[in-house]
């Protein structure tokens, strides 16, 4: 069996938010390097925009679906997808860093492009402008749809549309 065959995904229980700050803080490690805090400076900061980010992911996002992604029983990432009548918006795809560049996002991305496909709707994300995953979106056809604000663009990926 390879590493894909055996992903799995469980919803979020409230016992894994521990594991989910932590693939979160691991997904801002470079720009925590930018920082001179202290350990517990950067940690008290990553807690704050873990629990900021939650709380707006949870009142913005309501019908959102929250899972970890497990490799066999270990726990290796998080998920969050909205599903609408209008798009699929992947909200959050993070995997702890061991299991970064190995296959494994791009795998559940495709997947998720077939239910977009078979559903007829667009996949919607959103993404740092600094965020290395940018080249991996792009060579899966997702194109940069709109300037969400300073920080972050939206990329769309679009059913029965030219890809490479």
């Amino acid at each position: 069996m390879n590493q894909v065959d055996s992903i799995t995904f469980r919803p979020l229980l409230p016992a894994d938010e521990v594991f989910s700050c932590q693939v979160y803080a691991s997904t801002r490690t470079e720009e925590m390097k930018l920082v001179d805090w202290s350990p517990e400076q950067k940690e008290a900061f990553l807690r704050m925009q873990f629990e900021a980010q939650t709380k707006h992911y949870r009142i913005h996002y309501p019908k959102a679906e929250y899972q970890i992604i497990q490799q066999g029983e270990i726990p290796i990432g998080r998920l969050i997808v909205e599903r609408s009548a209008k798009s699929i918006l992947i909200m959050d795809i993070a995997f702890l860093p061991e299991h970064r560049n190995t296959g494994l996002g791009t795998v559940i991305i495709k997947d998720l492009m077939q239910e977009a496909s078979l559903a007829g709707l667009p996949l919607v994300l959103r993404v740092e402008f600094f965020n290395p995953a940018i080249r991996l979106y792009t060579r899966l056809g997702f194109v940069k749809a709109r300037e969400v604000n300073s920080v972050y663009q939206e990329m769309v990926w679009t059913p029965g549309e030219n890809h490479p």
